[in-house]
Order: structure tokens, then sequence, then C-alpha cells
């Protein structure tokens, strides 16, 4: 696990060696164990390590045999040893024991097509000396971040934006345009990002730089082929065996790997499949003061019942609070999901104790775990049974009428699954967000940016379709980036054993009626769970991580301090403030709960004081 940085070196007026220590010296907390830099007359590359297999042989940059190509890599890859001996048998020498090396002579032996046969999670560059090439590549899920800026006849690349601040050629601005998005999805559901000229290599992606070219493709595509035959019972040995295998993989290091652990089914099953395996691996786990929104006692007793030790904290308002410059930093665009703040606290607490953690994200996309999917399996239904002529009359008559009971289901029953698509106006519908904004909303509509996505799916049945674009959107964008980004605030790697390759492959497929139907998520998970959980873990519905945000906004100190920030000069420069403020107020005399769009407000603002204000983070050299 690491950080890198790189940058085509094609200027005389700098001091590419100090700027190339600079960028990886931005990110050191990816890789606080080492620091390692390639330069010469084409590039420079920057490496931070976080050692955890081949703790003394895996530094990188990385060399093949003969010098021609150079690799920085972030992540793990789970089947290298099986990776490592097919290459050795085909003449190619290792030096190290690390998995880095087997994507370094994979490359070499398969050039692109060695994406195909990587088991893990991945970002990384190799430079090709001799064809003056840049290739990198991200893994298919989108685990580890990848970025890359293009202006002006500069191109950069690393693990986090910030990296970026740090060279001369840099030119920081705001994409204005795109903050409408933001404000309804949470984030930019595209290749896009609040920084001008900077871009996220898309999960599953790959680019090839020249000094004449650069190119981006997609290697990699989940496609769903639903098989119908097996039972319940069937999936459900199919999920435990593969899962097993997963989790079996996923504990490749030397150091001790722990485990995140809530009150629910994915984290659980996770924490029992290594136990299964004969680990005694120690949990970890946070919630807040208020026991009302804390699940420690579920976790300890989860625990308590398997024989390991639980590891907790709880988190405060204060704590909460002022924590968010941290938190927004390092998320380097802004995310205004409130739980990055207790993962980030969570993080920190597991790091003192482990370098590596187990963590039960992905299972809900996969499988089918979130309400919305429920709703979409009841809307498929009529959709299936009911003309769509007659729907979209019944919508239209609806959406004329005085709100009633059903008013919402008949209207989004007259729609297409993208354009009801509930990610797309998560926080702000696309009517809502002109009254807040202070410059005109221009481009598509959340709804239309969307669409691409449901149209490669075009077909199949809703809650698959949703699935999908979760898949592509919101797990990558929000779920990932947040854990990888709070785990690496405290230079802890975070692995993800249901994101793996063959669990997909299984998940896909399983038929909708075992994942999200009949009011029932993750049904074939939660039958394979139901085998070594108890009831009350494997048949917990989802709650997310609930918090006391909305109650704390109510509160004096804290009312106080976002409306400090609804009527700064930063709330001023992009938003309404007089709008902001009614906004909190309408919330703080308990009419109506805005807190979700409060905190996305509040989060811009807060990240735009430590990107762009006055008193803009410096690069804090250790």
């Amino acid at each position: 696990m690491c950080g890198f940085a790189g940058f085509v070196n094609n200027r005389t007026d700098i001091d590419a060696a100090r700027v190339i220590e600079l960028m990886g010296d931005r990110i050191k907390h990816r890789g606080p164990d080492d620091a390692q830099y390639y330069i010469d007359d084409d590039v420079a590359l920057a490496f931070r390590r976080l050692s955890i297999i081949d703790l003394g042989g895996g530094r990188q940059p990385l060399f093949n045999e003969d010098g021609s190509m150079v690799l920085v890599f972030n992540g793990e890859i789970y089947n290298f040893p099986e990776l490592r001996e097919e290459l050795i048998a085909r003449g190619h020498v290792f030096t190290t024991k690390s998995d880095s090396e087997t994507i370094l002579h994979g490359y070499e032996e398969y050039g692109r097509g060695i994406l195909d046969r990587l088991r893990g999670m991945f970002a990384f560059a190799i430079w090709d000396k001799n064809e003056k090439k840049l290739f990198g590549a991200r893994d298919i899920f989108g685990i580890k971040p990848y970025y890359y800026y293009r202006e002006n006849g500069l191109f950069m690349f690393g693990s986090e934006i910030k990296s970026f601040l740090d060279h001369p050629g840099f030119d920081k601005r705001i994409d204005r345009t795109r903050i409408a998005d933001y404000l309804s999805y949470e984030y930019l559901p595209d290749e896009n990002t609040l920084f001008q000229g900077v871009y996220k290599l898309m999960p599953g992606s790959y680019f090839e730089w020249t000094p004449e070219s650069f190119t981006t493709e997609r290697y990699y595509n989940p496609t769903y082929a639903i098989d119908e035959a097996p039972s319940l019972d069937e999936w459900a040995d199919r999920i435990e065996d593969v899962f097993s295998e997963s989790v079996r993989a996923h504990q490749i290091a030397d150091v001790e790997v722990g485990g995140f652990l809530s009150s629910g089914v994915d984290s659980s099953y996770v924490v029992d499949r290594v136990f299964a395996q004969g680990t005694k691996i120690r949990t970890f786990s946070v919630g807040y003061e208020e026991e009302q929104y804390s699940e420690l006692s579920y976790a300890k007793q989860f625990s308590d019942e398997l024989g390991v030790e639980n590891i907790s904290n709880k988190i405060s308002a204060a704590d909460f609070f002022d924590a968010m410059p941290d938190i927004q930093y390092f998320m380097d665009e802004p995310l205004p999901n409130p739980s990055e703040n207790p993962l980030y606290f969570l993080a920190e607490s597991a790091a003192k104790h482990v370098k590596v953690v187990l963590s039960g994200e992905g299972a809900d996309e996969l499988f089918g775990g979130y309400p919305n999917y429920l709703a979409e399996d009841h809307l498929g239904r009529y959709c299936r049974s009911v003309p769509r002529p007659v729907r979209r009359a019944l919508g239209a008559v609806a959406g004329k009428l005085p709100r009633f009971k059903g008013r919402h289901f008949l209207m989004h029953g007259a729609m297409e699954p993208w354009e009801r698509f509930s990610r797309a106006d998560y926080v702000f519908e696309n009517e809502d967000r002109q009254r807040y904004l202070k410059d005109p909303i221009t481009g598509p509509t959340p709804q239309e940016r969307s669409k691409a996505y449901f149209e490669h799916v075009d077909g199949l049945d809703a809650v698959t379709q949703l699935q999908y674009v979760d898949m592509q959107t919101w797990m990558a964008f929000d779920i990932l980036l947040k854990a990888d980004r709070m785990s690496m605030a405290h230079s802890l790697e975070l692995r993800v054993p249901f994101l793996d390759k063959r669990v997909l492959e299984t998940a896909l497929q399983i038929p909708s009626r075992y994942r999200a139907a009949d009011d029932e998520s993750k049904i074939a998970l939660r039958h394979a769970a139901a085998r070594h959980l108890p009831e009350r873990v494997y048949g917990k519905e989802k709650l997310g991580f609930p918090s006391p945000l909305a109650a704390w906004l109510r509160e004096d100190e804290y009312y106080e301090r976002v409306k400090a920030a609804f009527t700064s000069e930063a709330a001023c420069e992009f938003f309404v403030p007089e709008a902001l403020v009614a906004l909190l107020d309408e919330h703080r005399s308990g009419a109506v709960s805005n807190m979700q769009k409060i905190w996305s407000f509040y989060t811009f603002i807060v990240w735009y004081e430590e990107f762009f204000g006055s008193g803009e983070r410096a690069n804090c050299r250790a």
C-alpha cells in the first residue's frame, strides 16, 4: 500500500527533484514508512510506502531486469503468488518477494493484457523509457484512487489531487459549472472533478501517454449473466465458497490484519469468515456519546460470542465538527456524507493497533442491500403489469393534484429508471438548487448525466439497472472514496473482500429475486450468512451509519458555527447567504429536517477554505 505522484518532466525552468519530493511529501500519510524517487529527462516519479508485504524488499520505484521500465504502484494483488510462478516459468527474473513486481513483469510479458489477470485493488503507472510511453491503470471497482491533470502541456498523475498543488505548473481553479451537480449527488458522477483540468481515471480503465498523444480506455465493465437455474440454497453455497476464499486471500500480509465491525451483516460476515479460518482477529468499532445513535453494544456482543477482542471509541459533537477541516483536506473534493466523520475516528483508533483492516464495503451494491432497490422492485412490478401509456397518463394526472398517498409512486411509475434515479437528486432535486446558487445552472440535468450508465444495462430489470449504476457511481465516488481517504489519513490500509473479481462474477449471475425483492434485501447473501451468524445480525435491516448531526445543528454552539460559515466570504462567492441561513433556521425550528442539505453547503465551504482560502494548508514536511 502506498501513494504515488508523478509528472512529465518537460520544463527546464523548475527543479524537478525538489518538486517531485514536495509532491511526495504532500501525500506522506499514504506511506510514512519510506520515500523514494525516480527522475530522468522525461518523467519524475514519487513513491510513499506503507510496508505490508515484503517489508524489507518491496521498495519502489521498481525496475525490470534491464532497467528500461519503472513502476509505481498503490494497492495489493492477491493472486500474485500464482502470477509470479507463471512469469518465472516464462523467464522473468524477480528481485523481490513483493506483489508489485508481478505487475511490472506481467506488463513486460502481456502488455495491457496483464490487467485481465490481476486480482486485487490497484492503481499504478509504468514508465517505458525505450518507447517514451507512460501506462497507468486502475482496478475494476475503483477501490484505489487515481487522478491526472492535463493543461498547458503539463501531464501529472497520482493517488491524490493535493499532490498536484506543489507543482508550479498546476493552475488551481475551481470548476464553478459543476457545483450544481455536487449539490444533487454529493459528488460528480463522471470523470471530472471540481478542479479544472483534473480528472479521475475511471474504475476498470487505463491510460497511455506519449509526447504525441493521450488515450484512456475501459478494459473492464461488469456484465450481468443471470442464471435462473440454481436454488436459493445453491446460491448461498456459491457465495459462501467464493467469499470465504476471498477473505482468505485478503489476509495476505506480513503484518497483523484487523477488522472493522458494526452491527450489520456485512462486516459481521467478514469477521466471522476470518475467525472460521483460524485467525483471532481484533475488531474495531465506533459510536457516538449519544447512545440512541450508537451500535457499539451490538458489535461488542458479537465479538464476545466469537471470543475476539473488540476495541471501540465514542465521538462527541465537538470531535465531529472540529475534525471537518482535516477530513475535507484528506478527501481532496468535498464529500458531505456524515458517515465519513466516524469512519475518520474509527481508522485513527485502529491504526494504533494494526496496519491493515478488512471492511464490508461493496456488499450492498453487489448483492442488493439498499432500500431504494426494494422501492424499485415494487415499481418494476407495477410497470410490468400496467401498460406504459396508462402509467404515463396516471403519472401526468397525479402530478397536477395535491399531495395524496400514492402520488409519488404513480409519478415515478410513469418514468423510465434513469428518469427516477434517486441518486441523481440524493440531496437536492434539480429545480430546488437555483435558489441557493449565485451562478445560473447550465448543462444537463442530474438524471440526464446518469442516463449513459443506464443505457449500458438497458433491457435488464430495474433493480439490476440500479445496482449497476450504483456500482459505477455511488460506490466508486462516495463509498470507496471515503473508505480509502479516511483510512489512509491515518496510514491504515483498508481491504474490501466483497469487492473481489470472483465474488463479483458470482453476484452478476444471481437473479434479482434473490437480491432485492418482496421487501427483503440481500436475500442470497443473508441466506449464506444465516448459517453462521445470529438472526439479530444476519436479519438486521440496513441502517447506514445514523448520526446525531440533525440534533446537533439545532444546538446553539453548532448552529452558530454553521451560520458563520453560511455568511462567510467563501459562501458569498458561490451561494446566496440569505437562502442558506433560511434553510438553517427552518431546520432549527424543528419544522423540517434539512440536515443533509445544510451539511452539503457546510462541507463545501470548509473544503473551499482548505484548498482555496487565505489560510490554504501548507505542505507540512516532516
